[in-house]
């Protein structure tokens, strides 16, 4: 939303970074993270409480357009959310460097002066920095508000739903091939398998140990699968 502003001189630190990608990849690991073991958890209760494989399956494919239309609005709204809350700041800072800008010249050099720079240092680099673009470089120093990962409502919301939608498809195609006796650990093992794989590929693509997420993932959807088929076996018997 807010741009940098351009210059000539080419950047001595042009490496990529990551964070970059960090909305995009937030909203793709979460839904298809949810896709996966929401859905393995729903197949997983509705087997241990009922000996019916279509209705094994009806109950998997309801939790999958359910659950991806629930990402789908969750991550619109919220992501609209934080756009309104940005755009306000941008509106609000605007206006107060119109009506106060010697204030505003003040606040900015106080913000470099407890950073580590001397008092002379500070005011000369707030001088040229308000010169060159004062808006950016409060929304930038004072608020924190960078042009790296604006919120995109619209993307979020595809990338979650279709992300959720393909990894429900895991779980719930397994369930479609495995024999009836068998589908809780068949459903089980492949989603572990998922999770794990989803797990490591989102911390290679965010530069974090990818053992790590693999092991802490599938420890998660071991307990919600275990939970869940828990919950299904006792709701069974009662029934």
């Amino acid at each position: 939303m807010v741009r940098p502003v351009a210059s000539s001189v080419p950047s001595a630190h042009a490496e990529p970074h990551l964070s970059g990608r960090s909305g995009w990849l937030r909203a793709a690991v979460m839904g298809a993270n949810d896709g996966i073991l929401s859905t393995a958890s729903l197949i997983a209760g509705v087997a241990a409480g009922v000996a019916d494989k279509p209705t094994i399956l009806l109950a998997g494919l309801a939790g999958l357009v359910a659950g991806a239309l629930s990402m789908a609005a969750g991550e619109y709204v919220s992501v609209s959310s934080q756009a309104d809350a940005e755009k306000a700041d941008v509106a609000r800072e605007r206006a107060e460097l119109e009506r106060n800008p010697e204030a505003e010249l003040a606040e900015l050099t106080a913000i470099y002066e407890e950073r580590g720079l001397t008092p002379d240092l500070a005011s000369d680099v707030a001088q040229q920095l308000t010169e060159a673009d004062a808006l950016t470089a409060h929304l930038r120093d004072e608020i924190g508000l960078t042009d790296l990962s604006p919120p995109r409502p619209v993307q979020a919301a595809l990338v979650s739903a279709l992300t959720f939608a393909g990894g429900a498809a895991v779980p719930l195609g397994i369930a479609a091939i495995s024999p009836l006796n068998g589908i809780t650990w068949w459903v089980a093992a492949a989603t572990l398998a998922a999770l794990g794989t989803l797990g490591a590929l989102g911390a290679r693509v965010g530069g974090a140990p990818k053992a790590r997420a693999a092991l802490r993932v599938m420890i998660w959807g071991a307990v919600a699968m275990a939970a869940t088929s828990a919950i299904g076996t006792l709701v069974g018997e009662a029934l």
